[in-house]
């Protein structure tokens, strides 16, 4: 669920990304593996992330899309991330957000001997938006941020798509879910479930 997005060259994401810019990580992603300011992103990707700074004011940095485990973890449940220990800690204070223009699914289908396979590639936002607010956790590793996508039951115009879609914020409740000393479960509230679709 959530394995890819698009990040559009849109004067909001040009803001984004000249804010990010100004990060010291700049310098250090760079000289590892470079970093996605537009077109499709995909795991283990380097790309700006919303995220509070030392004093716990809002700012933007780069991050990779990915917690380090057996595999890499991409997305987490707002169901279980309060107790799994991979997300625990950050579910309680390193809260981010991930700008995107859209997100990509793939539908699943269960075919007549029962078994899943992968239909269309559908594009997704919030219905009357250009922007993809993706809620999301991070942690360090290595000295470096990587964050994964919290993912939620879907709005029932697109179950038949996939059964868990992304935490989308909407624009106004960034702050509010970035916080340290926030409460998710209030924000999570006004999470957005009327989504646009079309195939990709």
């Amino acid at each position: 669920m959530c394995c890819r997005y698009w990040a559009e060259e849109s004067p909001e994401l040009r803001a984004i990304v000249e804010e990010m810019n100004r990060s010291p990580l700049v310098a250090k992603w760079h000289r590892t593996t470079g970093i996605t300011t537009a077109g499709e992103v995909r795991p283990a990707d380097v790309v700006p992330v919303i995220a509070p700074n030392r004093k716990g004011e809002r700012a933007v940095f780069p991050m990779k899309w990915g917690f380090s485990g057996r595999s890499l973890l991409l997305n987490a449940r707002v169901e279980t991330a309060a107790s799994k220990p991979t997300f625990k800690e950050s579910w309680e204070r390193r809260r981010c957000v991930i700008p995107a223009s859209w997100y990509f699914e793939w539908e699943h289908l269960t075919g007549s001997d029962g078994k899943k396979h992968t239909g269309d590639k559908f594009m997704l936002q919030p219905k009357g938006s250009t922007m993809t607010w993706l809620g999301g956790l991070y942690r360090i590793e290595e000295g470096l941020p990587v964050f994964v996508i919290l993912t939620r039951e879907p709005g029932e115009e697109i179950r038949f798509i996939h059964d868990r879609m992304p935490l989308i914020l909407p624009e106004d409740a960034i702050d509010a879910w970035i916080r340290p000393d926030g409460d998710p479960e209030e924000v999570m509230k006004l999470a957005l479930t009327d989504m646009m679709f079309e195939k990709a």
